[in-house]
């Protein structure tokens, strides 16, 4: 596939994924062009769950979109490690596209959008309007 179609098809993936999230009360949804940074990923969508059970929520509904596209979970992991803390962030890759589900207390003290800030932002708060 030629590499334009393929990066403007992750693009409208990555934006719907963000819209969905959104739609299933995912907070704080950002999506980042990981691109012009030579990242090992195209895109970082970012949300915040309010508990584990909206995760496992958010973490369904992204596995019924993977599927309906045709597309597959690569990976799928929970960070940090602790089984007590297993519920706090938990990462979805799609291999362009790396997803981050983070309770408001792992997205502070991890604080990615502000570790990879100068990502363009296409979705969400200040991002340019598409």
């Amino acid at each position: 596939m030629d590499d334009t179609l393929q990066n403007k098809q992750d693009f409208l993936l990555a934006l719907e994924l963000g819209k969905l999230l959104d739609d299933h009360k995912g907070q704080d949804v950002l999506v980042m062009d990981m691109k012009p940074l030579d990242f090992w990923t195209d895109f970082f969508i970012i949300a915040t769950v309010t508990s584990s059970v909206h995760l496992s929520g958010l973490e369904r509904h992204i596995k019924e979109f993977v599927r309906e596209k045709g597309l597959e979970i690569l990976r799928r992991t929970k960070r940090p490690d602790a089984a007590e803390r297993a519920d706090e962030w938990c990462i979805l890759d799609l291999g362009n596209i790396v997803i981050h589900l983070m309770t408001a207390g792992t997205r502070s003290f991890f604080e990615l959008e502000r570790l990879w800030g100068s990502a363009p932002l296409i979705y969400g708060n200040n991002a340019p309007a598409n």
